[in-house]
C-alpha cells in the first residue's frame, strides 16, 4: 500500500547513516503514525515566528489579502534585501507540507531582487497566519482508496507587471493530497481557453509521471486517473480530433491534455483555485477542509480524549 511506502521513507530519513541523520535534523519534519499518517513542521514555523519577532502579534485568518494584488509598486525599497530573501526562502521550504501558503509564497518570491515595504508587509501577514495554525499539516489515511485524482486551473493574466497567467494543479491519492504546484506561465496569452489548455497539458505530464511511479512501485490503482477542469472551451478542444486553424498556435505538445480522462467540474468545487487566488476567510477555510489539511492543535468541539484527527494523542508515534 502507498501508506506503507511513505512510512518506510520516513524511517529512512532517521537511519543511522550520518548524512541521513543530518538531513533529518535539517528538515525537521514530524510524522505521527497510528492508524493514519500526519506530517507537519511546527518547529520550523515557531522558530521562524520567533526570529521575526512576531510572537506577541495577533493572528490572521488568511495568508493574503484578497483585495490586493502584489506587483512592483512605487513604495519604498527595502534596505536589507538579504533578510527578505532569507525570509521568503524559509517560507518556500514550509510549502513542502503547507500548501495553504503556496500561492502567497509564489507571489512573494517574484520580488527577490527589488522588494518593497508592501512586499514585506504581505510577508508579515503570512507569518501571522502561520502563527495561528502552526500544527496544520497533511493527513494520509490508510483506508483511502488508491485512485489518482487531479485538478487543473489557471488565473488568466493575473500578473500586473507581465500579464502572464498563473497555472496551478494538485493531485490526490484517494482523499490525501500528495502534490501541488503554482507557477507563472512562460508566455502571455490573449485567450483564456489557451491558458487553460496549456495548464491542462502541464497537469497531464505530471499525472503521467505519477501513474508511472505507482506502476514502478507495484501499486495498483482501483480506477483510472481523472483530471478535472472548470473551463468548457478547453475541454472541447481536447476532445476535438480536428486540428483547427484557430488552435494551431497552441502547438502539438499541448495536445497531451487529450491523453487523460478529462472531466468537467464547477468553479466552486475547483480545488486548484486556492493556488491561484486569495480568498475570504470563510471560503478559504472551506478549501482547506476539502484539501484535507488538518490542524493537530485545534481545540476540541466537545469533551473526550481524542485529538483533531479523532485518535488518542498519547498513542501517536512521532518521527522527526
Amino acid at each position: 500500500m502507498v501508506w506503507e511506502i511513505i512510512y518506510h521513507a520516513s524511517l529512512l530519513w532517521v537511519s543511522t547513516s550520518s548524512g541521513l541523520v543530518y538531513s533529518s535534523i535539517f528538515l525537521l519534519l514530524k510524522l505521527l503514525i497510528q492508524k493514519q499518517v500526519f506530517i507537519f513542521v511546527n518547529a520550523n514555523i515557531l522558530n521562524l515566528i520567533h526570529d521575526s519577532g512576531l510572537l506577541g502579534c495577533k493572528n490572521c485568518s488568511t495568508p493574503m489579502d484578497n483585495s490586493f494584488r502584489l506587483h512592483q509598486d512605487d513604495s519604498e525599497l527595502l534596505t536589507n534585501v538579504l533578510s527578505y530573501c532569507q525570509l521568503v526562502g524559509r517560507l518556500l521550504y514550509l510549502t513542502t507540507t503547507r500548501p495553504d501558503i503556496s500561492f502567497a509564497t509564489q507571489q512573494l518570491s517574484q520580488f527577490m531582487s527589488k522588494p518593497t515595504c508592501s512586499h514585506l508587509a504581505t510577508t508579515m501577514k503570512v507569518l501571522k497566519y502561520l502563527k495561528g495554525c502552526p500544527g496544520r499539516g497533511l493527513l494520509f489515511r490508510r483506508d483511502s482508496q488508491i485512485q489518482l485524482t487531479s485538478f487543473s486551473d489557471v488565473d488568466w493574466g493575473t500578473c500586473i507587471d507581465s500579464r502572464r497567467s498563473i497555472t496551478s494543479y494538485c493531485f490526490f491519492i484517494g482523499s490525501s493530497l500528495i502534490s501541488w504546484k503554482t507557477k507563472k506561465q512562460n508566455t502571455v496569452s490573449r485567450s483564456s481557453s489557451e491558458v487553460e489548455y496549456r495548464a491542462l497539458a502541464s497537469t497531464t505530464c505530471e499525472l503521467q509521471w505519477l501513474t508511472c511511479l505507482l506502476n514502478d512501485l507495484k501499486v495498483p490503482c482501483s480506477r483510472p486517473p481523472a483530471l478535472y477542469c472548470d473551463n468548457q472551451s478547453a475541454l472541447y478542444i481536447t476532445v476535438n480530433p480536428v486540428f483547427h486553424e484557430h488552435t494551431q498556435h497552441l502547438g502539438i505538445d499541448c495536445h497531451l491534455a487529450g491523453l487523460m480522462h478529462l472531466l468537467s467540474i464547477s468553479s466552486s468545487n475547483q480545488l486548484a483555485d486556492i493556488f491561484t487566488i486569495a480568498f475570504l476567510p470563510r471560503i478559504f477555510g472551506i478549501f482547506l477542509s476539502k484539501l484535507g489539511l488538518v490542524n493537530l492543535f485545534h481545540p476540541r468541539a466537545c469533551g473526550g480524549n481524542k485529538d483533531r484527527l479523532g485518535l488518542d494523542p498519547t498513542r501517536w508515534i512521532c518521527y522527526k
